[in-house]
């Protein structure tokens, strides 16, 4: 082999050792606070390497140059003022040099003051609720409805077939690029905890108390998280997704999402739409029309604690299939779902489901999984509760 090949074969398992090494590390991250984190991380690496090598190193010497072998004889000093004094005040500087940076970079993770954009999470058991107080979007972020079904006990799903099993949700959170947005970071039941590497974010969402901070993304893309904080026996299958988006496709997104204005007598078109809304909740449902729909919602919303097959876990969930709930009177299996049961993960729907798609859900489970009631719970049954 030419002395040619030898460096482009050294060149190319440099190369591999850094990709490898990278694949390892933590992320760098697309905010400047990420940024920040990583350089810290990396400084501190480099400094603990050192002293690695730098103690190791005198233990390998010394064991080697005053070795039995070589007739080399214990001290017998008792002790050493100035060693002692060494030993002590290295580390103490060491310290410091570390501890200056990272007090300037904790300090920076909890200034939220100048932010742009302003959104509060709340933790669910198992989804994430994002609403953007600037503009009145707010929304659900649950499992991806085919990653849900897919990890289901029996299923027989390939997940081969999903590029980001179980990573993936029904609604991303999107976001602006340049603009600094703060978190507010709270909880409807127990402590979550949310949490995307690529911005650096992570805080607990408590529930009864407001938790912030924030993230100025400077890169477009989709960066994925989770719940880090154990909170239920699904906390596994509750992802986070953002996607950020360069300002004017952010502000396109906003305008097209954003919740219609107040309406007013001048405002024709947005009565009729309200009229129309108002017209599905009134009207009679048919019992197909309600299944089918109730199915979908069931999927998205129920079969994640339920199980797909309604049979739900003994001990943890109870079965849909067979209950004495969804079996019995209107009146009691639409407060389960709509009031929530107190002092269990059952919780409240109201503002989860609109007055459809919860009418929906309670029909599909009192004539579906050998339930076969053979009634309809309609619309503006859940209309008159609001």
């Amino acid at each position: 082999m030419s002395i040619g090949s030898r460096w482009l074969v050294a060149l190319a398992v440099l190369v591999s050792s850094q990709q490898a090494l990278a694949d390892i590390n933590m992320p760098v991250g697309v905010t400047p606070i990420s940024k920040e984190v990583y350089g810290l991380h990396m400084m501190i690496f480099w400094i603990c390497c050192a002293i690695g090598a730098a103690v190791f190193g005198v233990m390998f010497y010394s064991m080697f140059k005053h070795r039995k072998s070589k007739g080399a004889k214990a001290a017998d000093f008792h002790e050493s003022t100035t060693v002692e004094i060494i030993w002590t005040a290295v580390p103490l500087f060491i310290l410091i040099a570390m501890a200056i940076p990272a007090a300037k970079t904790l300090i920076a993770m909890e200034d939220t003051s100048d932010a742009e954009v302003t959104i509060k999470v709340t933790g669910y058991q198992w989804k994430w609720h994002y609403e953007y107080l600037d503009s009145g979007i707010s929304f659900f972020s649950s499992l991806h409805p085919e990653h849900n079904a897919a990890r289901q006990v029996g299923s027989g799903a390939d997940v081969s077939q999903f590029e980001n099993y179980l990573k993936e949700v029904d609604r991303e959170l999107v976001l602006p690029v340049g603009k600094k947005v703060r978190f507010l970071h709270t909880s409807a039941d127990v402590i979550h905890s949310w949490w995307v590497p690529a911005l650096a974010v992570k805080k607990d969402a408590i529930p009864g108390f407001i938790n912030e901070n924030w993230a100025l993304i400077e890169e477009p893309g989709v960066y994925r998280g989770k719940c880090t904080e154990l909170c239920g026996r699904d906390h596994g299958f509750m992802p986070v997704v953002v996607r950020a988006l360069p300002e004017d496709e952010y502000l396109a997104w906003v305008e097209e999402n954003a919740p219609a204005p107040a309406i007013t007598e001048a405002d024709t078109a947005a009565s009729q739409q309200v009229a129309a809304a108002d017209e599905d909740a009134d009207r009679e449902w048919a019992m197909d029309e309600l299944m089918a729909k109730g199915e979908g919602v069931y999927n998205t919303y129920c079969s994640s604690c339920h199980q797909a097959n309604g049979e739900g876990l003994a001990g943890a969930f109870p079965a849909i299939a067979g209950s004495a709930i969804a079996n019995g009177p209107h009146d009691a299996h639409i407060s389960t779902v709509y009031v929530g049961v107190a002092g269990t993960a059952m919780a409240s729907f109201a503002a989860q489901l609109s007055d459809v798609d919860m009418a929906a859900v309670l029909t599909y489970q009192r004539n579906a999984f050998g339930n076969t009631v053979g009634d309809t719970i309609q619309p503006s049954a859940i209309k008159a509760l609001r």
